[in-house]
């Protein structure tokens, strides 16, 4: 069974900074690509960072320039450094990642989501 646990969100002030990691867990051959993704109220959720296991990242618009992505593939965990936070920034943020599990095909696994608040 593989699990995807994230940590890291809270309520922080416009301009602050937060981490959010995400864990997997299991019984894991590979891990492809990971990313976060992030859904506010009403909306639908879209992708705001994204890493491939060679390291290559990419970016929604909103947030270049003050979210980093990365991951340390030893410890099967992906990060977002987040900066200069803003109210837009308020959802729930979901880890993903693609991963072949002991005998089975590569999978699109998602956590449960952390809720990152950034009041004004």
């Amino acid at each position: 069974q593989v699990q995807l646990v994230e940590s890291g969100g809270g309520l922080v002030q416009a301009g602050g900074s937060l981490r959010l990691s995400c864990a997997a867990s299991g019984s894991i051959f590979s891990i492809n690509a990971m990313g976060w993704y992030r859904q506010a109220p009403g909306k639908q959720r879209d992708l705001v960072a994204g890493i491939t296991s060679a390291g290559s990242t990419n970016y929604a618009d909103s947030v270049k320039g003050r979210f980093t992505i990365s991951r340390d593939n030893a410890k099967n965990t992906v990060y977002l450094h987040m900066n200069n936070l803003k109210p837009k920034d308020t959802a729930v943020y979901y880890c993903n990642a693609e991963i072949e599990a002991a005998g089975t095909a590569e999978y699109d696994y998602w956590g449960h989501g952390t809720q990152v608040t950034v009041s004004s």
